[in-house]
Protein backbone atom coordinates (compact mmCIF):
# COMPACT_ATOMS: atom_id res chain seq x y z
CA UNK A 1 0.00 0.00 0.00
CA UNK A 2 2.81 2.41 0.84
CA UNK A 3 4.56 1.75 -2.49
CA UNK A 4 1.36 2.31 -4.46
CA UNK A 5 0.74 5.60 -2.67
CA UNK A 6 4.23 6.92 -3.39
CA UNK A 7 4.03 5.88 -7.01
CA UNK A 8 0.68 7.62 -7.49
CA UNK A 9 1.73 10.91 -5.93
CA UNK A 10 4.92 11.12 -7.98
CA UNK A 11 3.19 10.51 -11.29
CA UNK A 12 2.98 13.75 -13.36
CA UNK A 13 0.15 12.50 -15.55
CA UNK A 14 -2.64 11.73 -13.12
CA UNK A 15 -4.33 12.88 -9.91
CA UNK A 16 -5.85 9.55 -9.05
CA UNK A 17 -3.92 9.36 -5.78
CA UNK A 18 -5.20 12.74 -4.39
CA UNK A 19 -7.94 12.36 -1.76
CA UNK A 20 -11.43 13.31 -2.97
CA UNK A 21 -12.04 15.91 -0.25
CA UNK A 22 -8.88 17.76 -1.37
CA UNK A 23 -10.02 17.83 -4.97
CA UNK A 24 -13.40 19.24 -3.92
CA UNK A 25 -11.76 21.90 -1.76
CA UNK A 26 -9.33 22.88 -4.50
CA UNK A 27 -12.11 23.14 -7.09
CA UNK A 28 -14.26 25.27 -4.75
CA UNK A 29 -11.30 27.50 -3.94
CA UNK A 30 -10.49 27.97 -7.62
CA UNK A 31 -14.07 28.87 -8.41
CA UNK A 32 -14.22 31.23 -5.43
CA UNK A 33 -11.06 33.04 -6.51
CA UNK A 34 -12.31 33.36 -10.07
CA UNK A 35 -15.65 34.87 -9.08
CA UNK A 36 -14.29 37.10 -6.34
CA UNK A 37 -11.69 38.54 -8.70
CA UNK A 38 -14.48 40.59 -10.25
CA UNK A 39 -18.16 40.69 -9.29
CA UNK A 40 -19.33 41.18 -12.84
CA UNK A 41 -21.20 37.88 -12.68
CA UNK A 42 -23.39 39.06 -9.84
CA UNK A 43 -27.11 38.66 -10.53
CA UNK A 44 -29.19 41.76 -11.19
CA UNK A 45 -28.54 44.92 -13.21
CA UNK A 46 -25.60 47.28 -12.92
CA UNK A 47 -24.93 50.66 -14.47
CA UNK A 48 -21.75 50.64 -16.51
CA UNK A 49 -19.67 53.84 -16.45
CA UNK A 50 -19.32 55.18 -19.06
CA UNK A 51 -22.53 53.75 -20.48
CA UNK A 52 -22.10 51.85 -23.72
CA UNK A 53 -24.76 51.27 -26.36
CA UNK A 54 -24.11 48.32 -28.67
CA UNK A 55 -25.52 48.69 -32.16
CA UNK A 56 -26.22 45.37 -33.88
CA UNK A 57 -25.00 44.67 -37.38
CA UNK A 58 -27.18 46.02 -40.17
CA UNK A 59 -28.47 44.39 -43.32
CA UNK A 60 -25.29 45.31 -45.16
CA UNK A 61 -23.33 42.98 -42.93
CA UNK A 62 -21.32 45.70 -41.20
CA UNK A 63 -19.97 44.68 -37.78
CA UNK A 64 -21.59 45.83 -34.56
CA UNK A 65 -20.33 49.08 -33.09
CA UNK A 66 -20.30 50.53 -29.60
CA UNK A 67 -21.42 54.09 -28.83
CA UNK A 68 -20.48 55.67 -25.52
CA UNK A 69 -23.29 57.65 -23.92
CA UNK A 70 -22.08 60.46 -21.64
CA UNK A 71 -23.51 60.52 -18.12
CA UNK A 72 -24.49 64.03 -17.02
CA UNK A 73 -24.44 64.76 -13.29
CA UNK A 74 -27.60 66.26 -11.83
CA UNK A 75 -26.52 69.47 -10.11
CA UNK A 76 -27.74 73.01 -9.68
CA UNK A 77 -26.32 74.18 -13.00
CA UNK A 78 -28.16 71.40 -14.87
CA UNK A 79 -31.46 72.26 -13.18
CA UNK A 80 -31.04 75.93 -14.12
CA UNK A 81 -30.14 74.98 -17.68
CA UNK A 82 -33.24 72.84 -18.07
CA UNK A 83 -35.44 75.63 -16.76
CA UNK A 84 -33.86 78.04 -19.21
CA UNK A 85 -34.58 75.62 -22.07
CA UNK A 86 -38.31 75.75 -21.44
CA UNK A 87 -40.26 77.37 -24.30
CA UNK A 88 -39.93 81.12 -24.08
CA UNK A 89 -42.75 83.53 -24.64
CA UNK A 90 -43.33 83.58 -28.38
CA UNK A 91 -46.15 83.05 -30.85
CA UNK A 92 -48.90 81.19 -29.08
CA UNK A 93 -49.81 78.05 -31.08
CA UNK A 94 -53.25 78.16 -29.45
CA UNK A 95 -53.96 81.79 -30.34
CA UNK A 96 -56.51 80.85 -33.00
CA UNK A 97 -58.57 78.96 -30.40
CA UNK A 98 -59.26 81.97 -28.21
CA UNK A 99 -62.19 84.24 -28.81
CA UNK A 100 -65.76 85.01 -27.88
CA UNK A 101 -68.83 83.06 -28.84
CA UNK A 102 -71.71 84.91 -30.43
CA UNK A 103 -75.37 84.05 -30.56
CA UNK A 104 -76.37 80.54 -31.56
CA UNK A 105 -76.66 80.04 -35.32
CA UNK A 106 -79.41 77.75 -36.56
CA UNK A 107 -78.57 74.63 -38.54
CA UNK A 108 -80.10 71.66 -40.29
CA UNK A 109 -82.24 69.60 -37.91
CA UNK A 110 -82.93 72.33 -35.36
CA UNK A 111 -86.54 72.64 -34.24
CA UNK A 112 -88.14 76.07 -33.74
CA UNK A 113 -91.13 76.97 -31.64
CA UNK A 114 -92.96 79.83 -33.37
CA UNK A 115 -95.89 81.46 -31.60
CA UNK A 116 -98.14 84.07 -33.21
CA UNK A 117 -100.27 85.73 -30.55
CA UNK A 118 -104.05 86.07 -31.02
CA UNK A 119 -103.95 83.48 -33.80
CA UNK A 120 -104.62 80.12 -32.15
CA UNK A 121 -105.23 78.46 -35.50
CA UNK A 122 -101.46 78.55 -36.08
CA UNK A 123 -100.82 76.53 -32.92
CA UNK A 124 -102.10 73.41 -34.64
CA UNK A 125 -99.20 73.65 -37.07
CA UNK A 126 -96.84 72.77 -34.25
CA UNK A 127 -98.37 69.34 -33.80
CA UNK A 128 -99.45 67.70 -30.57
CA UNK A 129 -96.82 66.51 -28.07
CA UNK A 130 -96.38 62.74 -27.92
CA UNK A 131 -96.15 61.56 -24.30
CA UNK A 132 -94.28 58.42 -25.41
CA UNK A 133 -91.40 60.26 -27.05
CA UNK A 134 -87.84 59.58 -25.95
CA UNK A 135 -85.49 62.22 -24.62
CA UNK A 136 -83.48 62.01 -27.86
CA UNK A 137 -86.53 62.78 -30.00
CA UNK A 138 -87.10 66.27 -31.31
CA UNK A 139 -89.63 68.52 -29.62
CA UNK A 140 -92.78 69.51 -31.53
CA UNK A 141 -92.19 72.49 -33.76
CA UNK A 142 -90.92 73.66 -37.13
CA UNK A 143 -87.82 71.81 -38.33
CA UNK A 144 -85.07 73.37 -40.39
CA UNK A 145 -84.95 71.03 -43.40
CA UNK A 146 -81.94 69.47 -45.13
CA UNK A 147 -81.55 72.55 -47.33
CA UNK A 148 -81.56 74.87 -44.33
CA UNK A 149 -85.01 76.25 -45.06
CA UNK A 150 -87.97 76.85 -42.75
CA UNK A 151 -91.61 76.60 -43.85
CA UNK A 152 -94.46 78.36 -42.02
CA UNK A 153 -98.20 78.87 -42.73
CA UNK A 154 -99.08 81.97 -44.76
CA UNK A 155 -95.46 82.35 -45.83
CA UNK A 156 -95.33 81.60 -49.54
CA UNK A 157 -91.58 81.23 -49.92
CA UNK A 158 -89.58 79.23 -47.31
CA UNK A 159 -87.18 81.24 -45.22
CA UNK A 160 -83.54 80.20 -45.29
CA UNK A 161 -82.79 79.80 -41.59
CA UNK A 162 -79.45 77.96 -41.53
CA UNK A 163 -76.63 80.21 -40.37
CA UNK A 164 -79.01 82.78 -38.90
CA UNK A 165 -80.00 83.50 -35.33
CA UNK A 166 -83.51 83.02 -33.97
CA UNK A 167 -83.92 86.81 -33.80
CA UNK A 168 -83.07 87.20 -37.48
CA UNK A 169 -85.63 84.53 -38.43
CA UNK A 170 -88.22 86.26 -36.25
CA UNK A 171 -87.73 89.56 -38.10
CA UNK A 172 -88.08 87.86 -41.50
CA UNK A 173 -91.24 86.06 -40.38
CA UNK A 174 -92.68 89.34 -39.15
CA UNK A 175 -92.08 90.89 -42.56
CA UNK A 176 -93.80 87.99 -44.35
CA UNK A 177 -96.75 87.70 -41.94
CA UNK A 178 -97.36 91.46 -42.06
CA UNK A 179 -98.66 90.89 -45.56
CA UNK A 180 -101.50 88.81 -44.11
CA UNK A 181 -101.99 90.06 -40.55
CA UNK A 182 -101.95 93.54 -39.10
CA UNK A 183 -98.89 94.02 -36.90
CA UNK A 184 -98.53 90.37 -35.92
CA UNK A 185 -96.98 89.67 -32.53
CA UNK A 186 -94.76 86.59 -32.64
CA UNK A 187 -91.88 84.92 -30.84
CA UNK A 188 -89.31 82.49 -32.18
CA UNK A 189 -87.21 80.26 -29.96
CA UNK A 190 -85.23 77.07 -30.43
CA UNK A 191 -87.19 74.13 -29.04
CA UNK A 192 -84.56 71.46 -29.83
CA UNK A 193 -80.84 71.91 -30.61
CA UNK A 194 -79.76 69.16 -32.98
CA UNK A 195 -77.57 70.59 -35.73
CA UNK A 196 -74.09 70.87 -34.16
CA UNK A 197 -72.08 68.66 -31.85
CA UNK A 198 -68.62 68.32 -30.39
CA UNK A 199 -67.24 64.87 -29.52
CA UNK A 200 -65.39 64.33 -26.23
CA UNK A 201 -63.34 61.18 -25.66
CA UNK A 202 -60.80 59.89 -23.19
CA UNK A 203 -60.60 60.32 -19.44
CA UNK A 204 -63.90 62.09 -18.72
CA UNK A 205 -66.76 60.69 -16.70
CA UNK A 206 -69.31 60.69 -19.56
CA UNK A 207 -67.57 60.56 -22.96
CA UNK A 208 -69.64 61.10 -26.05
CA UNK A 209 -71.10 63.86 -28.18
CA UNK A 210 -72.29 67.13 -26.70
CA UNK A 211 -74.78 69.30 -28.58
CA UNK A 212 -74.28 73.03 -29.04
CA UNK A 213 -77.00 75.24 -27.59
CA UNK A 214 -77.46 78.87 -26.65
CA UNK A 215 -74.81 78.53 -23.93
CA UNK A 216 -71.32 79.11 -25.45
CA UNK A 217 -69.39 75.86 -25.85
CA UNK A 218 -66.04 76.68 -24.28
CA UNK A 219 -63.39 74.15 -23.32
CA UNK A 220 -64.40 74.14 -19.65
CA UNK A 221 -68.10 73.99 -20.58
CA UNK A 222 -67.48 70.92 -22.75
CA UNK A 223 -65.50 69.15 -20.02
CA UNK A 224 -68.23 70.01 -17.52
CA UNK A 225 -71.00 68.60 -19.72
CA UNK A 226 -68.97 65.39 -20.04
CA UNK A 227 -69.07 64.97 -16.27
CA UNK A 228 -65.68 66.53 -15.57
CA UNK A 229 -62.27 64.92 -15.52
CA UNK A 230 -61.94 61.32 -14.40
CA UNK A 231 -59.50 60.54 -11.60
CA UNK A 232 -57.12 59.04 -14.18
CA UNK A 233 -57.10 62.15 -16.40
CA UNK A 234 -53.93 64.02 -17.26
CA UNK A 235 -55.05 67.64 -17.31
CA UNK A 236 -51.84 68.72 -19.00
CA UNK A 237 -52.48 66.61 -22.11
CA UNK A 238 -55.76 67.59 -23.73
CA UNK A 239 -55.86 67.23 -27.50
CA UNK A 240 -58.18 69.20 -29.79
CA UNK A 241 -58.63 68.11 -33.41
CA UNK A 242 -60.09 70.77 -35.70
CA UNK A 243 -60.17 70.82 -39.49
CA UNK A 244 -57.27 68.37 -39.73
CA UNK A 245 -55.08 70.32 -37.29
CA UNK A 246 -54.13 68.96 -33.85
CA UNK A 247 -53.74 71.32 -30.90
CA UNK A 248 -52.12 70.20 -27.64
CA UNK A 249 -53.58 72.02 -24.65
CA UNK A 250 -52.09 72.07 -21.15
CA UNK A 251 -55.09 73.11 -19.07
CA UNK A 252 -53.17 72.88 -15.80
CA UNK A 253 -50.37 75.00 -17.23
CA UNK A 254 -52.81 77.61 -18.52
CA UNK A 255 -54.34 77.99 -15.08
CA UNK A 256 -50.95 78.35 -13.42
CA UNK A 257 -50.08 81.14 -15.86
CA UNK A 258 -53.32 83.01 -15.19
CA UNK A 259 -54.98 82.05 -18.50
CA UNK A 260 -58.47 80.63 -18.31
CA UNK A 261 -59.38 77.57 -20.43
CA UNK A 262 -62.83 79.15 -20.72
CA UNK A 263 -61.30 81.53 -23.27
CA UNK A 264 -60.96 78.63 -25.73
CA UNK A 265 -64.15 78.46 -27.79
CA UNK A 266 -65.05 75.20 -29.49
CA UNK A 267 -66.64 74.91 -32.91
CA UNK A 268 -69.04 72.36 -34.40
CA UNK A 269 -67.23 69.22 -35.45
CA UNK A 270 -64.37 69.57 -32.97
CA UNK A 271 -62.99 66.40 -31.40
CA UNK A 272 -61.64 66.65 -27.88
CA UNK A 273 -59.59 63.97 -26.15
CA UNK A 274 -58.21 63.82 -22.61
CA UNK A 275 -55.20 61.54 -22.17
CA UNK A 276 -54.78 59.13 -19.27
CA UNK A 277 -51.95 59.62 -16.81
CA UNK A 278 -50.86 55.99 -17.02
CA UNK A 279 -50.09 56.47 -20.73
CA UNK A 280 -47.13 58.64 -19.69
CA UNK A 281 -45.74 56.58 -16.84
CA UNK A 282 -42.21 56.61 -15.41
CA UNK A 283 -40.40 53.31 -14.83
CA UNK A 284 -38.62 53.03 -11.46
CA UNK A 285 -36.44 49.96 -11.02
CA UNK A 286 -33.36 48.76 -9.23
CA UNK A 287 -32.81 48.94 -5.48
CA UNK A 288 -36.12 50.46 -4.41
CA UNK A 289 -38.66 48.92 -2.09
CA UNK A 290 -41.46 48.76 -4.68
CA UNK A 291 -40.23 48.79 -8.30
CA UNK A 292 -43.14 49.96 -10.39
CA UNK A 293 -44.43 52.21 -13.14
CA UNK A 294 -45.42 55.45 -11.45
CA UNK A 295 -47.84 57.89 -13.04
CA UNK A 296 -47.59 61.70 -13.19
CA UNK A 297 -49.65 64.01 -11.03
CA UNK A 298 -52.97 65.39 -12.29
CA UNK A 299 -51.13 68.41 -13.68
CA UNK A 300 -48.88 66.09 -15.70
CA UNK A 301 -45.73 66.81 -13.69
CA UNK A 302 -43.52 64.36 -11.82
CA UNK A 303 -40.15 65.05 -10.24
CA UNK A 304 -37.39 62.57 -9.47
CA UNK A 305 -38.20 62.74 -5.76
CA UNK A 306 -41.89 62.07 -6.48
CA UNK A 307 -41.01 58.98 -8.52
CA UNK A 308 -38.70 57.57 -5.85
CA UNK A 309 -41.30 58.25 -3.17
CA UNK A 310 -44.05 56.44 -5.11
CA UNK A 311 -41.69 53.48 -5.50
CA UNK A 312 -41.39 53.12 -1.74
CA UNK A 313 -38.10 55.06 -1.46
CA UNK A 314 -34.61 53.55 -1.62
CA UNK A 315 -33.85 50.18 -0.10
CA UNK A 316 -31.61 51.03 2.85
CA UNK A 317 -29.99 47.59 2.87
CA UNK A 318 -29.12 47.12 -0.80
CA UNK A 319 -29.16 50.49 -2.58
CA UNK A 320 -26.23 52.74 -3.39
CA UNK A 321 -27.70 56.27 -3.31
CA UNK A 322 -24.61 57.59 -5.04
CA UNK A 323 -25.61 55.64 -8.15
CA UNK A 324 -29.04 57.10 -8.95
CA UNK A 325 -29.66 57.34 -12.69
CA UNK A 326 -32.31 58.71 -15.05
CA UNK A 327 -32.38 57.25 -18.58
CA UNK A 328 -34.22 59.43 -21.09
CA UNK A 329 -35.12 58.96 -24.76
CA UNK A 330 -34.25 55.30 -24.48
CA UNK A 331 -36.35 54.49 -27.55
CA UNK A 332 -34.67 57.08 -29.75
CA UNK A 333 -31.28 57.29 -31.46
CA UNK A 334 -30.03 59.83 -28.92
CA UNK A 335 -30.56 58.50 -25.40
CA UNK A 336 -29.53 60.59 -22.42
CA UNK A 337 -28.36 59.49 -18.97
CA UNK A 338 -28.32 61.64 -15.84
CA UNK A 339 -26.76 60.73 -12.51
CA UNK A 340 -27.56 62.00 -9.02
CA UNK A 341 -25.47 61.49 -5.90
CA UNK A 342 -28.34 61.11 -3.43
CA UNK A 343 -26.27 60.51 -0.31
CA UNK A 344 -26.75 63.97 1.20
CA UNK A 345 -30.05 65.59 2.23
CA UNK A 346 -29.35 68.53 -0.09
CA UNK A 347 -29.45 66.15 -3.06
CA UNK A 348 -33.19 65.74 -2.46
CA UNK A 349 -33.59 69.42 -3.26
CA UNK A 350 -32.08 68.73 -6.67
CA UNK A 351 -34.30 65.66 -7.10
CA UNK A 352 -37.34 67.75 -6.21
CA UNK A 353 -36.48 70.22 -8.99
CA UNK A 354 -35.52 67.66 -11.64
CA UNK A 355 -38.67 67.10 -13.67
CA UNK A 356 -39.09 63.75 -15.37
CA UNK A 357 -40.55 63.17 -18.80
CA UNK A 358 -42.91 60.43 -20.01
CA UNK A 359 -41.24 57.01 -20.43
CA UNK A 360 -38.17 58.01 -18.40
CA UNK A 361 -36.43 55.19 -16.54
CA UNK A 362 -35.20 55.78 -12.99
CA UNK A 363 -32.62 53.20 -11.90
CA UNK A 364 -31.00 52.82 -8.46
CA UNK A 365 -27.81 50.77 -8.52
CA UNK A 366 -26.77 48.35 -5.78
CA UNK A 367 -23.73 48.55 -3.53
CA UNK A 368 -20.53 46.52 -3.90
CA UNK A 369 -21.25 44.59 -0.74
CA UNK A 370 -24.61 43.52 -2.13
CA UNK A 371 -22.97 42.26 -5.32
CA UNK A 372 -20.44 40.32 -3.19
CA UNK A 373 -23.27 38.84 -1.17
CA UNK A 374 -25.17 37.79 -4.29
CA UNK A 375 -22.06 36.12 -5.74
CA UNK A 376 -21.58 34.30 -2.45
CA UNK A 377 -25.19 33.12 -2.49
CA UNK A 378 -24.62 31.66 -5.95
CA UNK A 379 -21.36 30.04 -4.93
CA UNK A 380 -22.24 28.55 -1.53
CA UNK A 381 -24.49 25.76 -2.87
CA UNK A 382 -21.65 24.56 -5.14
CA UNK A 383 -19.11 24.70 -2.28
CA UNK A 384 -21.43 22.89 0.10
CA UNK A 385 -22.10 20.19 -2.50
CA UNK A 386 -18.37 19.70 -3.13
CA UNK A 387 -17.51 19.50 0.55
CA UNK A 388 -20.37 17.13 1.23
CA UNK A 389 -19.26 14.86 -1.59
CA UNK A 390 -15.68 14.94 -0.28
CA UNK A 391 -16.71 14.06 3.26
CA UNK A 392 -18.90 11.20 2.07
CA UNK A 393 -16.08 9.87 -0.14
CA UNK A 394 -13.61 10.10 2.74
Amino acid sequence: MLIQKQTSTTSPETNRGVPAFRLGALAAAATLCTLFAGCGLAPGMRMQTPATLVETSNDAGEPATEVNIPITPIDLSLVRKMRAQQPADGPDPLASLFGTSGAYKLGVGDVLQITVWDHPELVAALGQPNPNTRTSDAAPGFVVDAEGNLSFPYVNNPIHAAGKTAEQVQRELYTQLSKVFVKPQLTVRVASFRSSQVYIDGEVRAPGSQTFNDIPMTLTEAIGRAGGFATTADQSRVTLLRDGTTYHINMAGMTSKGRSPSDIVLKPGDVLRVDARDENGIYVMGEVNKPATVIPMKNGKLTLSDAISQAGSLNNETSNPKETYVIRNGQSDKPEIYKLDARSPTSMLLANNFELQPKDVVYIDNSGLVRFSRVLNLLLPAINAGLTAAIVTK
